[in-house]
Protein backbone atom coordinates (compact mmCIF):
# COMPACT_ATOMS: atom_id res chain seq x y z
CA UNK A 1 0.00 0.00 0.00
CA UNK A 2 3.12 2.35 0.82
CA UNK A 3 3.37 2.36 -3.39
CA UNK A 4 0.27 4.32 -3.42
CA UNK A 5 1.32 6.99 -1.46
CA UNK A 6 2.30 9.95 -3.28
CA UNK A 7 6.14 11.03 -2.63
CA UNK A 8 5.29 14.71 -1.28
CA UNK A 9 3.28 12.62 1.67
CA UNK A 10 6.63 10.53 2.92
CA UNK A 11 9.28 11.76 4.75
CA UNK A 12 12.78 12.45 2.29
CA UNK A 13 14.22 9.66 1.15
CA UNK A 14 18.65 8.58 0.97
CA UNK A 15 18.24 10.23 -2.64
CA UNK A 16 16.66 13.37 -1.63
CA UNK A 17 19.00 13.57 1.32
CA UNK A 18 21.97 12.81 -0.80
CA UNK A 19 20.91 15.49 -3.25
CA UNK A 20 19.98 18.22 -0.37
CA UNK A 21 23.41 17.67 1.06
CA UNK A 22 25.10 17.90 -2.06
CA UNK A 23 23.31 21.58 -2.57
CA UNK A 24 24.53 22.18 0.48
CA UNK A 25 27.90 21.94 0.14
CA UNK A 26 28.26 23.62 -3.45
CA UNK A 27 25.84 26.76 -1.80
CA UNK A 28 29.30 26.88 0.47
CA UNK A 29 31.44 26.96 -2.19
CA UNK A 30 29.68 28.66 -4.12
CA UNK A 31 29.37 32.19 -1.19
CA UNK A 32 33.16 30.84 -0.65
CA UNK A 33 33.80 31.57 -4.55
CA UNK A 34 31.66 35.00 -4.21
CA UNK A 35 33.95 36.29 -1.52
CA UNK A 36 36.92 35.99 -3.52
CA UNK A 37 34.99 37.67 -6.72
CA UNK A 38 33.66 40.13 -4.83
CA UNK A 39 36.79 42.61 -5.31
CA UNK A 40 37.83 41.46 -8.82
CA UNK A 41 35.09 40.24 -10.72
CA UNK A 42 31.72 41.83 -9.01
CA UNK A 43 29.36 40.82 -11.76
CA UNK A 44 30.31 36.98 -11.47
CA UNK A 45 30.02 37.63 -7.54
CA UNK A 46 26.22 39.16 -8.70
CA UNK A 47 25.66 36.02 -10.85
CA UNK A 48 26.81 33.40 -8.09
CA UNK A 49 24.89 35.17 -5.10
CA UNK A 50 21.82 34.89 -7.40
CA UNK A 51 22.31 30.53 -7.71
CA UNK A 52 23.28 30.75 -3.71
CA UNK A 53 19.51 31.85 -3.50
CA UNK A 54 17.98 29.82 -5.81
CA UNK A 55 20.07 26.99 -4.51
CA UNK A 56 18.18 28.05 -0.73
CA UNK A 57 14.92 28.17 -2.30
CA UNK A 58 14.85 24.98 -3.92
CA UNK A 59 16.39 23.23 -1.06
CA UNK A 60 12.72 24.36 0.29
CA UNK A 61 10.41 23.53 -2.77
CA UNK A 62 12.08 21.83 -5.97
CA UNK A 63 9.87 23.32 -8.24
CA UNK A 64 9.88 26.54 -7.73
CA UNK A 65 12.77 27.75 -9.72
CA UNK A 66 12.02 25.36 -12.52
CA UNK A 67 8.63 27.57 -12.36
CA UNK A 68 10.31 30.96 -11.83
CA UNK A 69 12.54 30.72 -14.70
CA UNK A 70 10.24 29.59 -17.55
CA UNK A 71 8.94 32.95 -18.65
CA UNK A 72 13.10 34.34 -18.70
CA UNK A 73 13.61 30.95 -21.33
CA UNK A 74 11.74 33.27 -23.85
CA UNK A 75 14.38 36.06 -23.42
CA UNK A 76 17.00 35.99 -26.44
CA UNK A 77 19.02 38.78 -25.37
CA UNK A 78 22.70 37.91 -26.75
CA UNK A 79 25.28 38.02 -24.04
CA UNK A 80 29.04 37.71 -24.70
CA UNK A 81 30.46 37.35 -28.30
CA UNK A 82 33.27 35.60 -30.43
CA UNK A 83 31.68 32.33 -31.02
CA UNK A 84 30.60 31.47 -27.67
CA UNK A 85 28.44 34.15 -26.97
CA UNK A 86 24.68 32.54 -25.56
CA UNK A 87 21.29 33.96 -25.01
CA UNK A 88 19.61 35.28 -21.14
CA UNK A 89 17.43 31.83 -21.79
CA UNK A 90 20.37 29.44 -22.28
CA UNK A 91 21.80 31.21 -18.58
CA UNK A 92 18.73 30.26 -17.11
CA UNK A 93 17.65 27.17 -18.55
CA UNK A 94 21.66 26.16 -16.62
CA UNK A 95 20.62 27.60 -13.25
CA UNK A 96 17.11 26.13 -13.49
CA UNK A 97 18.31 22.45 -15.03
CA UNK A 98 20.93 22.05 -11.74
CA UNK A 99 18.29 22.17 -9.36
CA UNK A 100 16.05 20.35 -11.35
CA UNK A 101 18.11 17.30 -11.63
CA UNK A 102 19.31 16.96 -7.74
CA UNK A 103 15.35 17.48 -6.63
CA UNK A 104 13.60 16.63 -9.74
CA UNK A 105 10.39 13.44 -8.62
CA UNK A 106 11.70 9.84 -8.98
CA UNK A 107 11.79 7.63 -10.32
CA UNK A 108 11.42 9.23 -13.95
CA UNK A 109 8.58 7.74 -16.43
CA UNK A 110 9.61 5.59 -18.79
CA UNK A 111 8.68 8.55 -21.36
CA UNK A 112 11.32 10.52 -20.26
CA UNK A 113 14.26 8.07 -19.53
CA UNK A 114 14.36 6.76 -23.31
CA UNK A 115 14.21 10.89 -24.47
CA UNK A 116 16.96 11.05 -21.88
CA UNK A 117 18.87 7.92 -23.46
CA UNK A 118 18.12 9.82 -26.81
CA UNK A 119 19.70 12.98 -26.24
CA UNK A 120 23.08 11.03 -24.77
CA UNK A 121 23.56 9.07 -27.76
CA UNK A 122 23.24 12.34 -29.93
CA UNK A 123 25.59 13.95 -27.53
CA UNK A 124 28.15 10.88 -27.67
CA UNK A 125 27.34 11.04 -31.80
CA UNK A 126 28.56 14.71 -31.73
CA UNK A 127 31.34 14.49 -29.28
CA UNK A 128 33.47 12.80 -31.61
CA UNK A 129 33.14 16.32 -33.87
CA UNK A 130 34.31 17.80 -30.69
CA UNK A 131 37.39 15.80 -30.74
CA UNK A 132 38.68 15.83 -33.95
CA UNK A 133 37.86 20.02 -34.19
CA UNK A 134 39.22 21.28 -31.34
CA UNK A 135 37.90 24.67 -30.74
CA UNK A 136 35.81 26.75 -28.19
CA UNK A 137 32.77 27.47 -29.93
CA UNK A 138 32.69 23.46 -30.95
CA UNK A 139 32.81 22.33 -26.85
CA UNK A 140 30.13 24.93 -26.04
CA UNK A 141 27.57 24.27 -28.61
CA UNK A 142 27.90 20.51 -27.83
CA UNK A 143 27.18 21.44 -23.94
CA UNK A 144 24.64 24.08 -25.08
CA UNK A 145 22.85 21.41 -27.39
CA UNK A 146 22.73 18.78 -24.15
CA UNK A 147 21.42 21.64 -22.41
CA UNK A 148 18.98 22.26 -24.27
CA UNK A 149 17.47 19.06 -25.02
CA UNK A 150 18.39 16.96 -21.44
CA UNK A 151 18.06 20.06 -18.92
CA UNK A 152 14.88 21.53 -21.15
CA UNK A 153 13.49 17.79 -20.33
CA UNK A 154 14.19 18.20 -16.88
CA UNK A 155 12.84 21.20 -16.25
CA UNK A 156 10.16 20.80 -17.83
CA UNK A 157 9.73 17.46 -15.86
CA UNK A 158 10.44 19.30 -12.49
CA UNK A 159 7.33 21.70 -13.14
CA UNK A 160 5.05 18.83 -13.81
CA UNK A 161 5.56 16.22 -11.87
CA UNK A 162 5.88 18.60 -8.40
CA UNK A 163 2.07 19.45 -9.77
CA UNK A 164 2.92 23.02 -11.38
CA UNK A 165 1.89 21.32 -14.69
CA UNK A 166 -0.49 24.39 -15.45
CA UNK A 167 0.78 27.02 -13.67
CA UNK A 168 3.97 26.61 -16.27
CA UNK A 169 1.82 25.72 -19.29
CA UNK A 170 0.24 29.23 -18.35
CA UNK A 171 3.23 31.15 -18.01
CA UNK A 172 4.48 30.28 -21.50
CA UNK A 173 1.82 31.10 -23.23
CA UNK A 174 1.42 34.17 -21.47
CA UNK A 175 4.65 35.51 -22.14
CA UNK A 176 4.61 34.44 -25.84
CA UNK A 177 1.09 36.31 -25.40
CA UNK A 178 2.91 39.45 -24.26
CA UNK A 179 5.58 39.48 -27.64
CA UNK A 180 2.52 39.19 -29.75
CA UNK A 181 0.83 42.00 -28.31
CA UNK A 182 3.96 44.03 -28.89
CA UNK A 183 4.54 42.54 -32.23
CA UNK A 184 0.95 43.37 -33.20
CA UNK A 185 1.15 47.28 -32.20
CA UNK A 186 4.01 48.43 -33.58
CA UNK A 187 2.93 46.46 -36.68
CA UNK A 188 0.00 48.14 -36.66
CA UNK A 189 2.15 51.55 -36.49
CA UNK A 190 3.76 50.64 -39.49
CA UNK A 191 1.23 49.44 -41.04
CA UNK A 192 -0.77 53.10 -40.16
CA UNK A 193 2.30 54.64 -41.86
CA UNK A 194 2.14 52.81 -45.11
CA UNK A 195 5.16 50.13 -43.96
CA UNK A 196 3.98 46.62 -45.01
CA UNK A 197 6.84 45.05 -44.79
CA UNK A 198 7.44 42.54 -41.67
CA UNK A 199 8.09 43.52 -38.29
CA UNK A 200 11.26 42.87 -36.71
CA UNK A 201 9.88 43.56 -32.92
CA UNK A 202 12.07 46.40 -31.07
CA UNK A 203 10.22 46.43 -27.51
CA UNK A 204 12.64 46.12 -24.77
CA UNK A 205 15.03 44.69 -27.34
CA UNK A 206 15.38 44.06 -30.93
CA UNK A 207 14.40 40.74 -32.05
CA UNK A 208 14.62 38.62 -35.71
CA UNK A 209 11.33 38.26 -37.69
CA UNK A 210 11.91 34.60 -37.56
CA UNK A 211 11.76 34.47 -33.73
CA UNK A 212 8.70 36.24 -33.50
CA UNK A 213 6.98 34.09 -35.28
CA UNK A 214 8.30 30.81 -34.92
CA UNK A 215 7.64 31.90 -30.71
CA UNK A 216 3.96 33.04 -31.11
CA UNK A 217 3.31 30.27 -33.64
CA UNK A 218 4.07 28.10 -30.77
CA UNK A 219 2.11 29.90 -28.48
CA UNK A 220 -0.81 29.44 -31.21
CA UNK A 221 0.00 25.54 -31.32
CA UNK A 222 -0.21 25.52 -27.25
CA UNK A 223 -3.87 27.53 -27.07
CA UNK A 224 -5.23 25.40 -30.31
CA UNK A 225 -4.45 22.86 -28.41
CA UNK A 226 -5.78 23.63 -24.31
CA UNK A 227 -5.65 20.07 -22.66
CA UNK A 228 -7.91 20.19 -19.78
CA UNK A 229 -5.73 19.63 -17.61
CA UNK A 230 -3.92 23.49 -18.52
CA UNK A 231 -7.38 25.33 -18.50
CA UNK A 232 -8.19 27.49 -20.81
CA UNK A 233 -11.71 27.93 -22.00
CA UNK A 234 -12.74 28.14 -25.52
CA UNK A 235 -13.51 31.85 -25.14
CA UNK A 236 -9.64 32.41 -23.63
CA UNK A 237 -8.59 30.20 -26.81
CA UNK A 238 -10.23 32.39 -29.44
CA UNK A 239 -9.06 35.56 -28.17
CA UNK A 240 -5.27 34.52 -27.37
CA UNK A 241 -4.92 32.54 -30.37
CA UNK A 242 -6.37 35.39 -32.83
CA UNK A 243 -3.50 38.06 -30.81
CA UNK A 244 -0.73 34.83 -31.70
CA UNK A 245 -1.91 34.24 -34.54
CA UNK A 246 -1.66 38.34 -36.30
CA UNK A 247 1.61 38.21 -34.74
CA UNK A 248 2.52 35.59 -37.17
CA UNK A 249 0.70 37.37 -39.79
CA UNK A 250 2.74 40.59 -38.70
CA UNK A 251 6.26 38.89 -39.07
CA UNK A 252 5.38 37.32 -42.25
CA UNK A 253 7.80 34.07 -41.12
CA UNK A 254 6.75 31.99 -43.63
CA UNK A 255 8.53 28.82 -41.86
CA UNK A 256 6.08 30.19 -38.94
CA UNK A 257 3.00 29.83 -40.88
CA UNK A 258 3.93 26.45 -42.35
CA UNK A 259 4.67 24.93 -38.23
CA UNK A 260 1.32 26.26 -37.52
CA UNK A 261 -0.08 24.38 -40.30
CA UNK A 262 1.32 21.44 -39.73
CA UNK A 263 0.32 21.26 -36.18
CA UNK A 264 -2.85 21.94 -36.53
CA UNK A 265 -3.27 19.03 -39.06
CA UNK A 266 -1.81 16.71 -36.85
CA UNK A 267 -4.24 17.94 -33.92
CA UNK A 268 -7.37 17.47 -35.91
CA UNK A 269 -6.82 13.92 -37.70
CA UNK A 270 -5.73 12.27 -34.88
CA UNK A 271 -8.62 10.08 -33.87
CA UNK A 272 -7.14 9.05 -30.19
CA UNK A 273 -7.03 12.69 -29.36
CA UNK A 274 -8.15 14.71 -25.88
CA UNK A 275 -10.84 15.70 -28.23
CA UNK A 276 -12.46 16.19 -31.22
CA UNK A 277 -11.53 18.71 -33.63
CA UNK A 278 -13.87 20.26 -36.56
CA UNK A 279 -12.70 19.53 -39.32
CA UNK A 280 -13.72 22.86 -40.82
CA UNK A 281 -10.60 24.44 -39.54
CA UNK A 282 -8.86 22.70 -42.35
CA UNK A 283 -10.36 25.23 -44.79
CA UNK A 284 -9.93 28.27 -42.35
CA UNK A 285 -6.42 27.13 -43.05
CA UNK A 286 -6.37 27.43 -46.81
CA UNK A 287 -6.01 31.44 -46.82
CA UNK A 288 -2.61 31.05 -44.57
CA UNK A 289 -1.26 28.27 -47.25
CA UNK A 290 -2.45 30.86 -50.33
CA UNK A 291 -0.71 33.39 -48.21
CA UNK A 292 2.68 31.69 -48.13
CA UNK A 293 2.48 30.22 -51.25
CA UNK A 294 1.99 34.18 -53.05
CA UNK A 295 5.27 35.15 -50.11
CA UNK A 296 7.72 32.71 -51.87
CA UNK A 297 6.17 33.08 -55.81
CA UNK A 298 6.76 36.85 -55.30
CA UNK A 299 10.38 36.81 -54.59
CA UNK A 300 10.99 33.81 -57.37
CA UNK A 301 9.57 35.82 -59.96
CA UNK A 302 11.82 38.97 -58.51
CA UNK A 303 14.61 37.48 -59.70
CA UNK A 304 16.58 38.86 -56.89
CA UNK A 305 19.36 36.57 -55.90
CA UNK A 306 19.96 38.17 -52.62
CA UNK A 307 16.04 37.38 -51.24
CA UNK A 308 15.61 35.05 -48.64
CA UNK A 309 14.52 32.07 -51.13
CA UNK A 310 17.73 32.43 -53.12
CA UNK A 311 19.96 33.15 -50.54
CA UNK A 312 18.78 29.47 -49.25
CA UNK A 313 18.95 27.78 -52.04
CA UNK A 314 22.88 29.28 -51.66
CA UNK A 315 23.80 28.46 -48.51
CA UNK A 316 21.58 25.01 -49.32
CA UNK A 317 24.85 24.41 -52.07
CA UNK A 318 27.42 26.00 -50.41
CA UNK A 319 26.85 23.85 -46.91
CA UNK A 320 27.17 20.65 -49.22
CA UNK A 321 30.90 22.07 -49.84
CA UNK A 322 31.36 22.24 -46.91
CA UNK A 323 30.04 18.60 -45.85
CA UNK A 324 32.41 17.12 -48.39
CA UNK A 325 35.31 18.33 -45.61
CA UNK A 326 34.56 15.25 -43.81
CA UNK A 327 31.43 13.22 -44.46
CA UNK A 328 30.88 11.02 -41.57
CA UNK A 329 32.43 13.04 -38.99
CA UNK A 330 31.43 16.63 -40.02
CA UNK A 331 33.48 19.79 -39.61
CA UNK A 332 32.91 21.17 -35.99
CA UNK A 333 29.92 22.38 -34.02
CA UNK A 334 29.34 26.15 -35.16
CA UNK A 335 31.86 25.71 -37.74
CA UNK A 336 30.83 29.28 -39.15
CA UNK A 337 32.10 30.84 -36.43
CA UNK A 338 36.14 30.08 -37.59
CA UNK A 339 37.89 31.09 -40.46
CA UNK A 340 38.66 27.52 -42.03
CA UNK A 341 36.09 27.97 -44.31
CA UNK A 342 35.19 30.97 -47.03
CA UNK A 343 31.30 30.82 -45.59
CA UNK A 344 30.24 32.18 -42.82
CA UNK A 345 26.51 31.28 -41.53
CA UNK A 346 24.74 28.49 -39.80
CA UNK A 347 22.86 26.39 -42.34
CA UNK A 348 18.99 27.34 -42.44
CA UNK A 349 17.81 23.57 -42.28
CA UNK A 350 18.17 21.30 -39.12
CA UNK A 351 19.26 18.47 -41.33
CA UNK A 352 22.08 19.93 -43.09
CA UNK A 353 23.21 21.99 -39.89
CA UNK A 354 23.68 18.55 -38.46
CA UNK A 355 25.02 17.09 -41.45
CA UNK A 356 27.85 19.56 -41.78
CA UNK A 357 28.44 20.04 -38.01
CA UNK A 358 28.30 16.00 -37.13
CA UNK A 359 28.67 14.38 -40.08
CA UNK A 360 26.61 11.59 -41.33
CA UNK A 361 26.68 9.74 -37.22
CA UNK A 362 25.78 13.26 -36.27
CA UNK A 363 22.68 13.42 -38.11
CA UNK A 364 21.72 9.36 -37.64
CA UNK A 365 21.56 10.09 -33.72
CA UNK A 366 19.84 13.28 -34.53
CA UNK A 367 17.08 11.18 -35.96
CA UNK A 368 16.79 9.11 -33.57
CA UNK A 369 16.33 11.85 -30.71
CA UNK A 370 13.82 13.38 -32.77
CA UNK A 371 11.69 9.77 -33.53
CA UNK A 372 12.32 8.94 -29.85
CA UNK A 373 10.49 12.61 -28.81
CA UNK A 374 8.07 12.44 -31.34
CA UNK A 375 7.02 8.37 -30.15
CA UNK A 376 6.97 9.23 -26.75
CA UNK A 377 4.74 12.17 -26.83
CA UNK A 378 2.35 10.16 -29.02
CA UNK A 379 2.15 7.00 -27.07
CA UNK A 380 1.55 9.41 -23.76
CA UNK A 381 -1.93 10.06 -22.63
CA UNK A 382 -3.55 12.34 -25.19
CA UNK A 383 -4.97 14.43 -22.67
CA UNK A 384 -0.91 15.10 -22.30
CA UNK A 385 0.40 14.12 -24.96
CA UNK A 386 -1.66 15.81 -28.01
CA UNK A 387 0.18 19.51 -26.65
CA UNK A 388 3.97 18.10 -27.18
CA UNK A 389 3.28 16.43 -30.28
CA UNK A 390 1.92 19.55 -31.79
CA UNK A 391 4.46 21.60 -30.38
CA UNK A 392 7.20 18.90 -31.68
CA UNK A 393 5.56 18.89 -35.04
CA UNK A 394 5.59 22.40 -35.16
CA UNK A 395 9.14 23.37 -34.56
CA UNK A 396 10.47 20.30 -36.67
CA UNK A 397 8.43 21.54 -39.66
CA UNK A 398 10.20 25.48 -38.68
CA UNK A 399 13.27 23.84 -38.52
CA UNK A 400 13.54 22.45 -42.26
CA UNK A 401 13.44 26.29 -43.66
CA UNK A 402 14.92 28.35 -40.58
CA UNK A 403 17.92 27.69 -37.95
CA UNK A 404 17.21 24.55 -35.44
CA UNK A 405 19.98 24.85 -33.00
CA UNK A 406 19.10 28.45 -31.82
CA UNK A 407 17.90 28.66 -27.95
CA UNK A 408 14.61 29.62 -27.79
CA UNK A 409 13.37 27.49 -30.37
CA UNK A 410 15.56 24.47 -29.44
CA UNK A 411 14.43 24.42 -26.14
CA UNK A 412 11.05 25.08 -25.59
CA UNK A 413 9.36 21.97 -27.23
CA UNK A 414 11.43 19.78 -25.02
CA UNK A 415 10.27 22.44 -21.82
CA UNK A 416 6.96 21.53 -23.08
CA UNK A 417 7.57 17.86 -23.17
CA UNK A 418 8.83 17.28 -19.98
CA UNK A 419 5.79 19.52 -18.64
CA UNK A 420 3.35 17.13 -20.29
CA UNK A 421 5.41 14.19 -19.25
CA UNK A 422 5.40 15.19 -15.20
CA UNK A 423 1.85 16.16 -15.37
CA UNK A 424 0.69 13.14 -16.24
CA UNK A 425 3.03 11.07 -13.73
CA UNK A 426 1.95 13.43 -11.08
CA UNK A 427 -1.94 13.23 -12.35
CA UNK A 428 -1.36 9.12 -12.27
CA UNK A 429 0.21 9.50 -8.15
CA UNK A 430 -2.43 11.82 -7.34
CA UNK A 431 -5.32 8.86 -9.14
CA UNK A 432 -3.05 5.98 -6.88
CA UNK A 433 -3.55 7.98 -3.61
CA UNK A 434 -7.28 8.55 -4.05
CA UNK A 435 -7.86 5.14 -4.78
CA UNK A 436 -5.51 4.11 -1.79
CA UNK A 437 -8.04 6.45 0.32
CA UNK A 438 -11.03 4.06 -1.14
CA UNK A 439 -9.67 0.98 -0.89
CA UNK A 440 -11.86 -0.33 2.70
CA UNK A 441 -9.34 -0.62 5.78
CA UNK A 442 -7.62 -4.34 6.24
CA UNK A 443 -9.28 -6.33 9.51
CA UNK A 444 -7.04 -6.45 12.33
CA UNK A 445 -5.22 -9.88 12.70
CA UNK A 446 -6.67 -11.05 15.70
CA UNK A 447 -9.91 -9.99 14.37
CA UNK A 448 -9.51 -11.97 11.31
CA UNK A 449 -8.31 -15.01 13.39
CA UNK A 450 -11.37 -14.88 14.95
CA UNK A 451 -13.37 -14.75 12.02
CA UNK A 452 -11.41 -17.59 10.85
Amino acid sequence: MTTLVPERFRGPGRTDLLARFALVLGGVALVATVGRLAVTVPEAAVIISVAVLAIGLTAVQPGLIPVAVLPVLLVVLRVGSGGIDLSLSDFALAAAAVPALLLARRPFSSGLRAVLWASAIYQFATLVTVVNNPYAANVVEWAHAWMMVSGSLLVGWAVGANGHGRLGIRLLVATMTLLAVITVVEGSVHFAQGDFSPVYPSFPYGMHKNFAGTVCATGAVMVYARPAWVGINRRWSFVLGSVLLAAVLFTQSRQALIGLVAAVVILVLRSDSDRKRSRVILLLLAPVVLFVTNLVQDQVQNGNQFNSVFQRLTWFQDSMTVWSSDPWFGVGLRWWYTDRFPFQFQPPNAEIEVLTSAGVLGLAAFVVLMVVALRVAWRLDPAYGSLAVAVLVSRLVQGQFDLFWSAVQGSVPFVVLGICLGACWHAERERQAADARLLPASPAPHVAAGVA
